[in-house]
């Protein structure tokens, strides 16, 4: 029982030696990756003080002036993609005129300008004098700062005027035609 006892006591003491090296490389792992994070963070910080700093833009004084735009111009029909040209002035002016790409919506009316969108009111009684009938429209937006009137009106033809025909000469013929029915 002695020789028991005492192969134990030797294989909890190999078990002890073996856990505390294992502990020991664990450690000495642990100290290489704290080491090598600590010296990338000192690269990243070298790296990010050796860099100049870049000294604030100062504001341009300039003498050029606003661009002006003009109207936007289709390529193909009178609405769709197209170009307009912008000019400005100023002796320092490095670029005086550019073209710019734009659009018109094809569903605006172009009678009153194509950047110019407006909100209509309902079509309004036909006038029996002029046989048109009229509505009113209020700027509702202006593209790329167009020239639009604040509200414009529109007339168009009534159609067919039509006098209302008397309810009786109805059921005058529809009474006729059951008769006509009854006697056949």
């Amino acid at each position: 029982m002695v020789i028991t006892l005492q192969g134990a006591a030797i294989s909890w003491s190999y078990h002890l030696i073996s856990r505390m090296q294992q502990q020991q490389q664990q450690r000495r792992m642990f100290t290489a990756a704290l080491l090598a994070l600590l010296f990338l963070l000192a690269a990243v910080s070298t790296t990010e003080a050796g860099k100049k700093e870049k000294p604030e833009k100062k504001a341009k004084k300039s003498d050029c002036g606003e661009w002006q735009w003009s109207v936007c111009v289709p390529t193909s029909g009178d609405c769709g993609l197209g170009t307009r040209e912008g000019t400005r002035t100023g002796a320092e002016c490095k670029q005086t005129t550019k073209t710019q790409k734009c659009k018109i919506p094809c569903n605006w009316k172009k009678q009153f300008g194509a950047e110019c969108k407006y909100q209509f009111q309902a079509w309004g009684e036909c006038d029996l004098n002029t046989a048109l009938k009229t509505r009113t429209g209020n700027l509702k937006r202006a593209l790329h700062n167009a020239d639009c009137q604040k509200t414009v009106t529109i007339s168009k033809p009534c159609g067919k005027l039509t006098k209302p025909k008397p309810q009786e000469s109805k059921k005058k013929k529809k009474e006729g035609k059951k008769q006509e029915k009854m006697l056949d």
